[in-house]
């Protein structure tokens, strides 16, 4: 298989360039990415549409990777709960090697296949449940382990890489490729396909929680209030969605802990 990820850089001698000629050079091949993401918006989409008719019946979504990928995962994972209002077991962020991964790289974790299943069987998981493996490279180990075992067993599974026809591809049944080209520094793929890998999982996640019902109009009505300014920002919302002044707004919002619970409230009034 051809990797991609692995091809030579369109650029050479980068220690000679100017500091401007470098990021000259990264922007524009970051500038490439989301047009990448966009020739995969079908694909993204048959799976959000399956992956939401699990959630709906009480399903949770897995993320699975390792090094910088599984790092993408947990990171998406980790914002829901506070832009959402969901509990922390709705979507869950997993990497080879454990927590310790997160900020130090765990060598050889990625390269066992069992070790991936067994970290999710941790979870209790069930047929509602859904797995995203993540993997640039589309043939890491431990996250094909994942998936296989997961399709196995009939759960609704994606694949997010970079390279065409990859492993990863092959093993799910909704596999997301796009194909961001030689990264700026070869081989160094937390730059474009990270860039990628993260743009397709803050699809997933906010297009699952809209329809999920955790938005009204534009607006995170259900938003965890854990600092100053997410106060300030539920406050206003409930000033434009009832037309009263701050004061009222605020101490609705504070009586009842959350943006829906406030306009809910003042309706039954």
């Amino acid at each position: 298989m051809k990797k991609i990820t692995e091809s030579t850089s369109n650029y050479d001698q980068l220690e000679d360039k100017t500091t401007l000629e470098l990021l000259e050079g990264i922007n524009a091949e970051d500038q490439t990415v989301a047009n990448a993401v966009a020739k995969e918006l079908s694909s993204i989409e048959s799976f959000i549409d399956a992956a939401y008719q699990k959630m709906v019946k009480g399903g949770r979504l897995f993320y699975i990777g390792a090094g910088t990928s599984g790092r993408l995962g947990i990171v998406d994972a980790s914002e829901c709960p506070p832009t959402f209002g969901v509990d922390h077991g709705i979507v869950n962020g997993i990497i080879a090697g454990g927590d310790q991964a997160i900020r130090k790289a765990v060598e050889f974790a990625e390269d066992n296949s069992d070790l991936s299943w067994k970290d999710l069987m941790e979870f209790s998981i069930s047929e509602h449940d859904i797995v995203v493996g993540i993997a640039a490279s589309g043939t890491t180990p431990y996250v094909i382990g994942a998936i296989n075992k997961a399709e196995e067993l009939g759960l609704v599974t994606a694949g997010i890489s970079c390279n065409p026809e990859s492993p990863l591809s092959k093993a799910t049944s909704y596999p997301i490729t796009p194909l961001v080209g030689p990264e700026f520094v070869t081989g160094s793929t937390r730059m474009k396909s990270g860039t990628a890998q993260k743009m397709v999982l803050n699809m997933i996640s906010t297009c699952l929680m809209i329809k999920l019902g955790h938005v009204k109009g534009n607006k995170m009505i259900d938003m965890q209030l854990s600092n100053e300014k997410l106060v300030r920002r539920g406050t206003h919302m409930i000033c434009e969605a009832l037309g009263i002044s701050s004061e009222e707004s605020l101490s609705l919002l504070t009586k009842h802990g959350s943006v829906r619970k406030a306009i809910d409230n003042y309706h039954k009034m």
